[in-house]
């Protein structure tokens, strides 16, 4: 018992260290005030935070709820599924006019789905995806332009010595292509795990949730490690340095998107990608944040 009590408290140690982590990366996700005050420093910025909500929330969304409490109800009265609301009951006795009433019903449904929501859904993401770089840009262009806070100058500074350390000419311009490439593998070999492990029993949603809050942070900060230069290898490390503030700062928007259908969880993130997409903290670790491994 005497040999457990060292490894003991080294567990407690690590494990406060995550959940103090975990806490950091989840209160920083929720201030949604520091965004506020970016997009009241670009107009750009906020015109293209603007056109996300209003193309994910508004169209999207609000074709969805449109449908949902006023077509469906609509072809419910039209076409009904009991005989009941139908005023021949002759008609009804045989019970096949319920079932040509639920094929058309159904297939009225899906009309709506294959000719308007999943090209809408696709054009969404294509745009708000090229938007994305935009919002990054803008916000890190605010960041830079505001004086009175220390930890973005921090920024600003880690972001020059990141770019100078790439070489540059014919060979920085490689480096930057196999990074983008090895990047998108790994995201997409990543996004085949969650979604694999959500078939695991018992434990399948709460590992599915864990895998998604990462790849969902890391996807945020993604953006601006792109724009800024920071070499893949220190994002990895700066990524692995603090899982715990990671999965901490992805857990708000994957709980909100968690519980709904997949078309509804896709504009759900699409609107609150770019209050996420790094504008709301560093993009690098502070000093002594980031170098305590857990």
């Amino acid at each position: 018992m005497e040999t457990l009590k060292p490894l003991i408290k080294i567990t407690s140690v690590k494990s406060k260290q995550a959940m103090l982590l975990w806490l950091e990366g989840f209160r920083e996700a929720c201030c949604l005030h520091r965004v506020v005050i970016l997009c009241l420093r670009s107009r750009n910025l906020l015109f293209r935070t603007g056109q996300c909500f209003l193309l994910n929330g508004l169209i999207f969304l609000g074709s969805l709820g449109l449908f949902n409490k006023f077509v469906v109800p609509t072809l419910q009265w039209i076409l009904p599924d009991r005989c009941s609301l139908i005023t021949s009951q002759e008609f009804c006795s045989s019970g096949n006019v319920l079932r040509v009433y639920s094929f058309l019903r159904g297939g009225l449904v899906q009309l709506f789905y294959v000719f308007w929501f999943y090209p809408l859904y696709m054009f969404s993401f294509i745009l708000s995806n090229i938007w994305y770089n935009d919002i990054a840009k803008y916000g890190f262009e605010a960041m830079e332009r505001s004086d009175s806070s220390s930890v973005e100058g921090e920024t600003v500074a880690s972001t020059n010595m990141a770019k100078a350390e790439r070489p540059s000419g014919f060979g920085g311009v490689m480096i930057v292509i196999g990074e983008q490439v090895y990047s998108i593998i790994l995201l997409t070999v990543f996004f085949l795990e969650v979604y694999a492990v959500g078939y695991v029993p018992y434990i399948g949603k709460i590992l599915n949730f864990l895998l998604l809050s990462w790849m969902y942070a890391y996807y945020s900060y993604e953006y601006k490690w792109n724009f800024s230069g920071v070499p893949l290898d220190k994002r990895l490390d700066f990524f692995e340095s603090n899982w715990a503030f990671f999965a901490g700062f992805g857990s708000p928007c994957v709980l909100a998107i968690f519980v709904f259908s997949p078309l509804v969880s896709g504009a759900l993130m699409a609107i609150l990608f770019p209050l996420d997409q790094g504008l709301k903290k560093p993009f690098l670790p502070r000093e002594g944040r980031g170098n305590a491994r857990v």
